[in-house]
C-alpha cells in the first residue's frame, strides 16, 4: 500500500495547525478529514473548540492514542512535532506543503515513520 493510501485507510487522526478559520488551510484539512466518517482530533495551542469540537493544545494531551498526524505548521513547529509523534508511537504522519523540512523528512524515514510531504491531502478526492 502507497503512503497516500495508508495515510487515509487509518482509523483516527490528528490536525496539528486545525483552526477556526474558515479560510485557512488548517481548518479545511480538519474538515475535510472528518468527512472520513472517523475521528479527527485538532491540535492548536490557542484555540479551545472549532464548531463545537474540543481542541487539544498538543498531541501529548489526547487520551486516546491516533494513527495519523496531519502537520500544518512552520517547518520549525514541524520537527518538534515528528519527534513528539514518535514519542507517542504514532507511526503516519502527513506534512501539508510549506509545513515540511529535509529535517523533519529525515527524521521520519531514520524512525520507521510513514511520511507523506510534497502533496496535500485536499487533491486526493478519490479517499
Amino acid at each position: 500500500m502507497n503512503p497516500v493510501e495508508d495515510f487515509f485507510k487509518s482509523g483516527s487522526f490528528a490536525v496539528v495547525g486545525a483552526t477556526n478559520r474558515t479560510d485557512k488551510w488548517g481548518y479545511k484539512v480538519f474538515k475535510r478529514l472528518q468527512k472520513l466518517g472517523k475521528t479527527v482530533y485538532p491540535i492548536h495551542p490557542a484555540i479551545d473548540e472549532i464548531e463545537g469540537v474540543k481542541v487539544y493544545k498538543t498531541l501529548a494531551e489526547l487520551k486516546d492514542k491516533v494513527e495519523a498526524v496531519d502537520i500544518i505548521v512552520s517547518p520549525g513547529v514541524t520537527e518538534k512535532i515528528v519527534e513528539e509523534c514518535l514519542a507517542l508511537g504514532i507511526k503516519k504522519v502527513w506534512m501539508q506543503p510549506g509545513a515540511e523540512s529535509e529535517k523533519a523528512v529525515e527524521f521520519c524515514e531514520r524512525n520507521g515513520i510513514s511520511v507523506v510531504y510534497h502533496d496535500c491531502v485536499l487533491k486526493h478526492p478519490e479517499y
